[in-house]
């Protein structure tokens, strides 16, 4: 008997959910076409998370309407666009879904929905594409029935930030191992035998290898006819391929190097990949490949010293790559007058391509950046690039700008002589992010001590600059700001430690203080250990601001801090207790006594290094009040330890303990 009931009661719970859900499909067959939408996003509402939802309207044909709907091209583009929403919120439940999705043949009309114009509907589709072939229940043979496919995606892939992304995720899925030969390597006693098909397998290894080290680790090992893939590569680096096939081939195995697959220093590397891309750089090339040529290699070896260093003694390339600036030339070997039309309006990519190429050549060879620097009017060209109209230009000129500004002796000289700061300052006014970030590091630099542009940065009004820097909630921003105004405060007269404390406010330094990131916080206790330099300043400072920068040291010792930054803190409490007058601020507030105590014993060294220059500074003999101090300190136990930090097996600790005890015994 219960076996007979069970299938009826099965079937009426059955009935009653899709009863519930009925509504939302017969809503799709309305003849008003806004009501048909709004039943769609109603639609797309309920399936939210809600799996019993998804499967209910599978069950009652919401799907070959969807379909239907999608492809209608009456549709208007919002209701396509969301039909292809809900379709790939269903393709998110259940492998069942999926597997239904897949019987009404959903794949073939989202790839046909990628043939539309609207951007939001592409992007819709491939979002649903990127769900199902991702599925395990999905062939993956699908996605290349159709020879059109691939090189419509390829295509598409520049279009948006989510259609990259979509795609990608749809070809690092689709193309892994034995589906490579899908993608264009066909079983062929030559691989890659369609030159078409290989370019766009080139261009897709070259998109899916880029930052994705996943990728970059399966890419190296797969075999195709024999051959790892690397080695497929090298071959396409030879002379006789085309030129766009070199170039290709150059990026991916960069991309594969620069995430991790390959080595630095691997042969494919050093003697074919970069020699190729600075054979790229040459002037008998076309515009366009001397710029990619120029973008890969920089990016190859933006990181890497010693490629930093091949690259620089290879072919010439820096006195090769000044003729950039004077492209096309009075002698240009262009005929074709479309083609010299076509490269006058894209000489600034040229220069943009050149700027960021010396900007890794000079990332850390001091030799190397003397080269740049010395190359025909160089300085003149950053200059000059600096105020360009093309922002892209603009922002890799302040690169190779920032990046030559790392050597101490340029800073003193070519940097001088051309007055880079003026430029730079300009930049600084009105930019967006991206170039503010770099242009605000190379001002960091430009206001070390020993630069003789400080002193004119000063003058244009930088302090008011940098502080509002300090503000911005750009991360990058705000470590700049406060880190050139560290490096402007080092030994610098009290007028200008004024004027950074007053173009601050005390309320912004807490802010900072309080920062949640470490870069920022650390940065800021360092601008205050510059202020609290050299006793008139630390007490001009104390008398005026003590308060509450005796609030902020005691907040910062009892948080939950790293050692670098208690001990930084500890740093300004013994610049503090230097002072003539300031150090009565540390003598009255037992609080801040205790926690110098706490931490001479504290179980890391570099605490009690930084905890014994408070006490060194404030018990030395010959300042007025020692006896007192000295007194007060015994007291709360300060001898005791001293005695015992005199037997430590650091010899720091114990030859500042030692040093502090004699001030006791004089």
């Amino acid at each position: 008997m219960a076996c007979v009931l069970e299938t009826p009661l099965r079937m009426s719970v059955l009935s009653e959910v899709t009863a519930s859900s009925r509504h939302y499909v017969d809503r799709l067959y309305d003849p008003d076409p806004q009501k048909v939408l709004q039943g769609v996003i109603d639609m797309k509402n309920a399936v939210i998370g809600n799996n019993k939802q998804k499967a209910n309207l599978i069950v009652l044909g919401a799907v070959p309407r969807l379909l239907y709907l999608l492809q209608q091209e009456t549709s208007s583009t919002e209701l396509r666009t969301e039909c292809a929403v809900v379709l790939g919120s269903l393709a998110m439940g259940t492998e069942n879904n999926v597997k239904s999705l897949l019987d009404c043949h959903i794949i073939p009309a989202l790839l046909q929905g990628l043939l539309s114009p609207e951007l939001k509907f592409i992007e819709a589709c491939l979002r649903c594409l990127r769900t199902i072939f991702t599925s395990p229940v999905t062939p993956e043979e699908l996605l290349y029935a159709d020879a059109t496919v691939i090189p419509h995606l390829m295509a598409l892939l520049s279009r948006s930030r989510y259609t990259q992304e979509y795609i990608c995720q749809i070809f690092s899925h689709c193309c892994k191992l034995r589906h490579w030969h899908s993608c264009g390597f066909k079983s062929s006693p030559q691989p890659l035998l369609c030159a078409n098909v290989r370019m766009q397998a080139l261009k897709c290894f070259s998109v899916l290898a880029f930052e994705n080290p996943q990728v970059s680790m399966t890419l190296v090992n797969v075999l195709v006819d024999g051959e790892l893939l690397p080695q497929i590569f090298v071959k396409m680096l030879q002379r006789d391929k085309p030129i766009e096939m070199q170039l290709t081939s150059a990026k991916c195995l960069t991309y594969m190097c620069r995430a991790g697959a390959i080595r630095t220093d691997d042969n494919c590397i050093i003697l074919k990949t970069l020699p190729t891309l600075v054979r790229m750089c040459n002037k008998e090339r076309l515009l366009e490949e001397r710029v990619e040529g120029a973008e890969t290699l920089a990016y190859l070896i933006e990181t890497d010293v010693e490629l930093q260093r091949i690259a620089s003694i290879t072919d010439h390339l820096i006195a090769m790559l000044s003729d950039y600036f004077k492209y096309p030339s009075s002698v240009s070997a262009i005929t074709d007058i479309k083609r010299l039309d076509h490269d006058l309006k894209h000489a600034h990519e040229l220069r943009q391509a050149a700027f960021k190429l010396y900007a890794s050549l000079g990332a850390n060879d001091e030799d190397i950046r003397k080269k740049i620097i010395e190359t025909e009017n160089m300085m003149d060209r950053i200059v000059n690039g600096l105020s360009e109209s093309s922002i892209k230009v603009r922002l890799s000129a302040v690169r190779c700008l920032h990046s030559l500004s790392r050597s101490v002796q340029q800073l003193r000289t070519s940097f001088q002589d051309h007055a880079v700061w003026k430029p730079l300052m300009k930049v600084l006014q009105n930019a967006p992010d991206e170039v503010l970030v770099v242009a605000s590091s190379t001002l960091c630099n430009l206001l070390l001590e020993f630069s003789p542009s400080k002193e004119p940065i000063l003058e244009s009004g930088a302090i008011e600059l940098l502080c509002s820097l300090t503000q911005s909630e750009n991360l990058a921003l705000r470590v700049n700001g406060i880190w050139a105004l560290m490096n402007m405060a080092f030994q610098a007269e009290q007028k200008i430690k004024a004027d950074i404390l007053r173009g601050l406010s005390t309320e912004q330094l807490f802010q900072l203080l309080s920062d949640s990131d470490v870069n920022v916080l650390m940065k800021t206790l360092g601008l205050l250990r510059n202020l609290l330099s050299t006793r008139p300043h630390i007490d001009q400072i104390m008398s005026t601001h003590g308060k509450q920068i005796m609030q902020a040291v005691t907040l910062i010792l009892e948080g939950e801090h790293n050692i670098e930054v208690k001990e930084q803190t500890l740093c300004i409490l013994a610049n503090i207790a230097d002072g003539t007058t300031a150090k009565e601020l540390i003598m009255t507030n037992d609080d801040i006594l205790q926690k110098i105590k706490y931490y001479m014993s504290h179980s890391n060294a570099k605490l009690q290094l930084a905890a014994m220059f408070c006490i060194s500074n404030l018990i030395w003999n010959e300042e007025e009040g020692s006896q007192e101090r000295q007194d007060k300190l015994r007291d709360i136990g300060i001898v005791d330890i001293l005695h015992k930090l005199s037997q430590s097996s650091d010899p720091n600790l114990c030859d500042k303990a030692k040093t502090a005890l004699q001030q006791y015994l004089a």
